[in-house]
């Protein structure tokens, strides 16, 4: 189903929508084992199962607490232990001790999902109104957040294993192409509208407004592993000059030579993925590093991060060509690949010569790797948050973050839009985060 405004889903297309959404979520778990439900690898990390009742208490609380009288509660504690971040609601249990919490079991929290589940669809058969299917889809598109969290988790969780599991069997290798000469393609600036437009949104990507953009030129596909190496290997993690201070300091005090996930053993070096570990192929692009590495590596090549405005203005432009080459969630690679470079001729006001020809390539601005841009996570101009204890989901946290674009192979496809932030803080790198490069025209 692709996203729409509310207004225009049915009864039936909602319903549709509310059971993939939310059996997605279930199918992602069922190859982990018992054990593998509670744990909890870092404070920025949550179990398995806390995401499944999170989700559930985000339905409860926001939907049927509010539009559903008959409706009762399983455990009125769980809208204590289930809450995250909304103040609005109460108090919540800390972050960090989740994976503290034994009970309720597994069983319960599944319990606590058909209890909901049964709720919710009852309300959503009764031709809801207008107010009740907007806060479903919230809810929905919520979920699938959580669902490339319940990955990105998941996979820190097992990569402190010196065991090195597999999350399943069946995880498709990264798909393959080449990596290719590096071009840049220009775009001449100016005005350009950025934000959302057609079908659902959050309220971060809103309202649509003008940006105004010097020529630049963007990458037509991201750093790969063995450019990166290159950066490692002469140097880059013990040079002052290339990172921003705050990223210097983070390098010194924990200590960091590579990015996450990537093991120097006996002179080799390897890569953890979602299937186990892996000898570093250098033709995929470079993976789980923060934006201070980033920038770090794009001062080191000459270059800079796109900002989050020029990243949209391309993606405008090229997005109907190479929509088709996204690689997201639900192609079951679970980790980004060299796809085929698209050939198209672009769209609009971009200048997408290279070398004299202005029928270019271009790779990956959507799937495959979340891309760093430059810019800092905050409001646009107009921007209103939502009403009441909702207006926490975004607007509260405006603050020292940056922006990512492009959306990764923990991704559910569904949101894929050249509009959508994400926003993670600078030193963090347990997403699949990779770098796009940029240089002033």
């Amino acid at each position: 189903m692709e996203a729409r405004d509310a207004a225009d889903i049915t009864a039936s297309d909602l319903e549709s929508f509310y059971r993939s959404v939310r059996s997605q979520s279930e199918r992602l778990c069922e190859c982990l084992e018992i054990e593998d439900y509670g744990l909890q690898s870092m404070d920025d990390a949550s179990p398995i199962k806390w995401h499944l009742a999170h989700t559930t208490w985000f339905f409860e609380v926001f939907v049927l607490k509010v539009f559903a009288d008959a409706h009762v509660a399983i455990n009125p504690l769980y809208e204590y232990l289930f809450n995250s971040y909304y103040n609005g609601v109460g108090e919540a249990y800390p972050r960090p001790k989740r994976g503290h919490l034994s009970r309720p079991t597994v069983a319960d929290v599944y319990a606590y999902r058909r209890h909901v589940d049964t709720a919710m669809e009852q309300l959503i058969a009764g031709a809801p109104e207008m107010a009740i299917r907007e806060r479903v889809e919230l809810g929905l598109h919520h979920e699938q957040q959580h669902q490339e969290l319940m990955l990105t988790d998941l996979k820190h969780h097992f990569a402190q294993n010196p065991l090195f599991p597999s999350y399943r069997d069946d995880v498709l290798e990264p798909e393959l192409a080449g990596v290719g000469d590096m071009a840049f393609i220009g775009h001449s600036g100016g005005i350009v509208d950025i934000g959302a437009q057609d079908g659902f949104a959050f309220d971060n990507e809103c309202p649509r407004h003008p940006v105004m953009l010097q020529p630049f030129e963007l990458a037509n596909r991201m750093v790969s592993n063995g450019e990166y190496l290159q950066f490692v290997q002469a140097g880059g993690y013990q040079s002052p000059p290339l990172w921003l201070s705050d990223g210097w300091a983070i390098v010194q005090a924990q200590q960091w030579q590579s990015p996450l996930y990537w093991l120097h053993q006996n002179d080799e070096w390897f890569e953890y993925r979602l299937d186990g570990l892996h000898c570093l192929d250098l033709n995929l692009p470079v993976t789980h590093v923060s934006a201070y590495e980033a920038a770090a590596y794009a001062a080191w090549a000459g270059a800079r991060l796109p900002t989050e405005f020029e990243w949209e203005a391309v993606a405008d432009a090229w997005q109907p060509k190479e929509a088709s080459k996204a690689c997201f969630l639900e192609s079951g690679h679970f980790h980004p690949g060299s796809v085929e470079m698209v050939t198209a001729r672009a769209e609009g006001d971009v200048d997408a010569e290279v070398n004299g020809d202005r029928s270019s390539l271009m790779q990956g601005l959507h799937g495959q790797l979340w891309q760093w841009t430059s810019s800092s996570y905050t409001p646009y101009p107009g921007y209103r948050p939502l009403s009441g204890t909702l207006g926490e989901y975004n607007g509260k946290f405006m603050s020292s973050q940056l922006v990512l674009r492009g959306g990764s192979v923990a991704t559910p496809r569904m949101h894929l839009r050249n509009s959508y932030r994400n926003f993670f803080y600078p030193p963090d790198r347990w997403q699949f985060s990779g770098v796009r490069l940029a240089r002033d025209a």
